[in-house]
């Protein structure tokens, strides 16, 4: 498994595009004047308890106030609050964290009008971005994630990563950051640490406590809302989290990132740092690498996967429901329940890239088509689970229940990820839509194939199209794409213009001129 990064800098916006195997998987966009990303870390002012909800809301900057539960203040919320009292009152450099005394506990029980008062001004760390008409979600167990570890102020316990699987490295990477780590600091070892030395956990470590201690000098300056501790640029964030020995190229078109990026690599990771290379083009890059031909086909309501077969996946308010259908895969074979479990098995690769690539959350119906058979169904939730094991998301799956519906839960943390993929009709003047009408020869394609996936041969296929459509095809004088489908699908095929059709309008006849339908 090959792994690349293709990231796009515009004016106003940056794109990441990653892909495995050529093919993309997850697609993130950032304003680059965008408030309010996951991790950054607040003074903000309490504004108003809500004792029914056990929840206050906290002004942090943003237009609705940002919304903190009483279970989100963390265990040692208490020393927290003294810790910033503390620094707001003291002038020049901060108190070591090791040095301050903590407090007890709060009680996991309690109510927010206990801790809390409206005024008081609250450290806190952005859980959820803004999403529709909600304002930021926030805690205060506050973290700072780096490369090989987590960091976690006023804790002291030592948690290593579940995906390590052996003990003995597990019990190594306890013992080894135990031994390192400074006092009134908790620790989370994430799986990239793996077989990492301690010279580097260490360093890496006194890089984070001196992050967090300097984000308090000279704190009584502060006036809240302000923002502390900022979480570093989601291109950064995205290889700090993904960056493996499995990614091959990042391909960037902006001068000025590739040398950051190159920079940070050459931090982490100096054998990798060749792996950055900078694109010029008077295209855009992800035009360039084919990537916008993939966001087309990937983002409508509508997404083919495999022979034919494809999803439906339409959006409300409360949740997401994906019906899957065979399409004309239903006309193949004779076993009616072996079919639908290979078109389930497939789609089940295509749900897990589409909610990664998509950023999917909240609860997700999937209508998965009928099995009979109970191994049949379990196969279908074996193989979900499988997939989304490559999912950095939290998420839940349940079985298949007996209708054929499927429930995930996958955690939302960012607005999901929203592409308009239809395009103005040339032939309506606006007054339609089309679909893409760079997917169009690709659909022409599949339709030929699936000719001979059905076993169906005919001596001469004729095809009439738009003359824009047929001049495109047939250009050229030995390599046209008309050729390439003879040689490639072995049929006979000629391609008629005909005026009086839309621009995205084709027809197939055979050599009797009846028309061929699937």
């Amino acid at each position: 498994m090959s792994n690349e990064l293709v990231i796009d800098v515009k004016n106003n916006e940056i794109a990441i595009a990653l892909l495995e195997n050529k093919q993309l998987i997850e697609l993130t966009r950032e304003k680059t004047n965008v408030q309010f990303s996951v991790g950054d870390i607040y003074l903000g002012r309490v504004k108003k308890i809500m004792t029914g909800l056990n929840a206050a809301f906290v002004d942090v900057g943003y237009e609705k106030d940002a919304f903190l539960h009483y279970l989100d203040l963390g265990h040692q919320f208490s020393s927290l609050n003294k810790y910033v009292i503390q620094s707001i009152a003291r002038k020049g450099k901060a108190l070591p964290l090791s040095k301050l005394k903590l407090d007890p506990d709060i009680d996991k029980n309690g109510k927010i009008n206990e801790v809390l008062k409206s005024g008081q001004y609250i450290l806190v760390q952005v859980a959820k971005e803004p999403i529709s008409t909600k304002g930021p979600r926030l805690c205060s167990e506050i973290s700072i994630a780096g490369r090989n570890l987590v960091l976690i102020p006023f804790a002291d316990k030592v948690s290593v990563s579940q995906q390590i699987k052996s003990s003995e490295e597990k019990n190594r990477l306890r013992q080894l950051v135990q031994s390192i780590k400074p006092k009134n600091y908790g620790v989370i070892v994430r799986t990239v640490a793996e077989g990492k030395r301690v010279a580097v956990l260490d360093q890496e470590l006194k890089s984070l406590v001196e992050r967090w201690e300097n984000a308090f000098s000279d704190f009584r300056d502060i006036q809240p809302p302000a923002l502390v501790l900022g979480e570093m640029n989601r291109t950064i964030a995205t290889l700090r989290d993904i960056l493996n020995s499995s990614f091959e190229n990042i391909y960037v078109n902006n001068r000025e990132v590739y040398r950051e990026i190159r920079e940070y690599i050459s931090g982490i990771a100096p054998e990798k740092s060749k792996i950055v290379k900078h694109v010029a083009s008077d295209l855009s890059i992800f035009d360039h690498m084919g990537i916008d031909k993939q966001i087309k086909s990937s983002f409508g309501k509508t997404v083919s996967f495999k022979n034919g077969a494809y999803l439906i996946i339409e959006h409300t308010e409360a949740f997401h429901v994906i019906d899957v259908n065979s399409g004309n895969r239903s006309k193949a074979g004779n076993d009616q329940e072996t079919n639908a479990l290979e078109v389930n098995l497939a789609a089940a690769n295509e749900i897990a890239r589409q909610l990664r690539l998509r950023d999917m959350g909240g609860i997700i119906v999937i209508d998965f088509i009928d099995m009979h058979l109970s191994e049949n169904r379990q196969k279908v939730f074996e193989r979900m689970k499988e997939v989304m094991n490559v999912d950095r998301t939290k998420h839940n799956i349940l079985p298949l229940s007996k209708f054929g519906l499927m429930q995930i839960t996958r955690q939302r943390v960012r607005p999901e990820m929203h592409i308009e993929v239809e395009e103005v009709c040339p032939t309506c003047q606006g007054s339609g839509k089309s679909t893409p009408t760079i997917l169009l020869i690709d659909e022409i394609e599949e339709k030929l194939r699936s000719l001979n996936i059905h076993g169906t041969t005919y001596g001469k296929l004729l095809l009439k199209t738009h003359p824009f459509v047929e001049a495109y095809i047939n250009k050229g004088l030995f390599n046209t794409i008309r050729r390439k489908w003879q040689r490639k699908l072995k049929l006979k095929l000629k391609v008629e213009a005909v005026p009086s059709y839309a621009l995205s309008k084709y027809k197939l006849f055979d050599e009797f001129n009846r028309e061929v339908t699937l």
